[in-house]
């Protein structure tokens, strides 16, 4: 019987991280970050990443494993949570992960192989001297034509998804999307998805709560002090809650407006991680409150003991 694996999902600023904390010490697990982001050491207050206190002596995993100057792949992550995965199955306890990047959490889950696209160095190259002539422009509208379902997944000016994108095409002879489309939807595990949802204004108004409560706790700080080590240009600065800050260290914006950038861009990061969970997995929801928080998280776990006692 393939073994079970639980997945807590859901927008930002929904509970998931207390959730998966619950359900560990309820069915003797330890929880796998699904962040792509909370990989990097000193990324601590814009990622939301777990303290040691939080944590109730319940293992993490995927956690300040990389500096920020370092890049880091879906399929790293699908390699690295495999691992952890497969090591906390021997030793009898229940993965758990936790929160995060929808395609990275289906990539660790299910059976995408990227081994097959190995990365073509001279295409990088190439492309690369080809935007510094002629334009990200140029390049981007070469994806829309060869792509045009990936290429609305990616911002124009995003260079190394935009790259990527056009070298799966050159070296599968199809699309990104169509190769995803294509991957094994078969899992080595039995998953089972919990999402948390919340009423839509209720998640923006705590979102913007968050935002002032990292601004406090020194969330400014924290990205200058990664900006003044020259890595403007690096993977992690582009995550939401340190790029937004770039202009204003560079004299080109308010404060003001760069926070209310970061709430801007964090509500909408909201609310596409929740349609990508909708859309892509099989997902029992459940609607938040604060106020019943606790209440409903004894419902979860109750429903959870079932379908692992079920399946």
């Amino acid at each position: 019987m393939k073994p079970f694996v639980i997945a807590v999902v859901g927008p930002t600023a929904v509970g998931k991280t207390s959730l998966s904390i619950e359900i560990a010490k309820r069915f003797q697990g330890e929880v796998i970050s699904g962040d792509s982001m909370q990989i990097y050491k000193g990324m601590d207050i814009g990622t939301a990443k777990i303290t040691k206190e939080e944590t109730e002596g319940i293992p993490h995993h995927m956690i300040d494993i990389k500096n920020p100057d370092q890049a880091f792949s879906v399929a790293d992550f699908q390699l690295l949570v495999r691992h952890h995965m497969e090591d906390i199955l021997e030793r009898n306890k229940l993965p758990i992960i936790a929160g995060g990047t929808g395609l990275y959490i289906q990539a660790a889950l299910y059976g995408y192989n990227f081994s097959e696209q190995k990365r073509d160095e001279g295409f990088h190259m190439q492309i690369e001297e080809e935007i510094e002539q002629k334009g990200i422009e140029t390049v981007f509208a070469r994806l829309q034509e060869v792509d045009p379902e990936q290429a609305k997944k990616i911002h124009p000016n995003n260079k190394r998804r935009v790259i990527r994108a056009l070298e799966v095409y050159e070296t599968t002879g199809m699309p990104m999307s169509e190769y995803q489309a294509n991957q094994q939807q078969e899992s080595d595990y039995q998953p089972i998805f919990i999402g948390l949802e919340m009423d839509r204004e209720l998640l923006y108004q705590r979102i913007n709560q968050r935002v002032d409560q990292m601004m406090e706790q020194g969330l400014l700080q924290e990205v200058k002090k990664l900006y003044d080590q020259g890595l403007e240009q690096a993977q992690s600065m582009k995550a939401i809650g340190y790029k937004e800050f770039l202009p204003y260290f560079k004299g080109e914006a308010s404060l003001e407006s760069s926070v209310q950038l970061l709430k801007r861009n964090s509500r909408r990061f909201a609310k596409r991680q929740f349609t990508w969970f909708k859309n892509k997995l099989n997902v029992e929801w459940y609607e938040i409150t604060p106020e019943q928080k606790q209440q409903k998280f004894e419902i979860i776990l109750s429903d959870l003991a079932g379908m692992l006692d079920k399946k």
